[in-house]
């Protein structure tokens, strides 16, 4: 694979959404634009249990596994790290990794927008808002999600991984 360019964000806890001090990580560029293509790539780099669709528009985040997004068609404005977050544009070939915890919510997007989101080793997920009575189950669930064993477009020793581990 030829040279990924990366960006990193990281988000705090802002009182609803409790983010993670692992950093979201994007990926520029780095994806074929195919559904089946995309989902194979996943997998092979053990992440799975994929779906099809966009992104919902509203602050949401999971607390039990980290997902990975991959853009298929068309572009959007995602706001990460819940209220006050940052708005982050991406477009077809763009993948971004969010960490167990991270706020995101679709602002605006094309017609044509589509998202390949997949966990690491196929985790279910849980669909969380920033309610208070969430609070402390999604800190502990947060604290006990895994890091994964591989990047979903490197593999074993990718920059996820890496990045994460030294991080830890």
């Amino acid at each position: 694979m030829n040279k990924l360019y990366t960006e990193t964000f990281y988000f705090s806890d802002n009182g609803h959404i409790p983010n993670n001090s692992l950093p979201l990580v994007l990926y520029r560029r780095s994806l074929e634009g195919r559904i089946d293509s995309c989902i194979k790539l996943f997998k092979q780099n053990k992440w799975s249990n994929s779906w099809e669709n966009g992104v919902f528009p509203y602050h949401h985040y999971h607390s039990n596994t980290h997902e990975v997004l991959g853009v298929i068609s068309g572009s959007a404005s995602i706001t990460f790290g819940g209220e006050n977050g940052e708005s982050v544009k991406v477009e077809k070939g763009d993948v971004v990794v969010i960490p167990a915890g991270v706020g995101h919510k679709k602002e605006q997007s094309s017609a044509d927008f589509k998202v390949v989101g997949a966990y690491p080793n196929g985790m279910s997920h849980d669909l969380k808002t920033g309610e208070a009575e969430e609070r402390p189950e999604v800190i502990e669930n947060i604290q006990n999600v895994p890091l994964p064993s591989t990047d979903p477009l490197q593999g074993q020793n990718g920059h996820l991984v890496v990045l994460w581990s030294d991080l830890n």
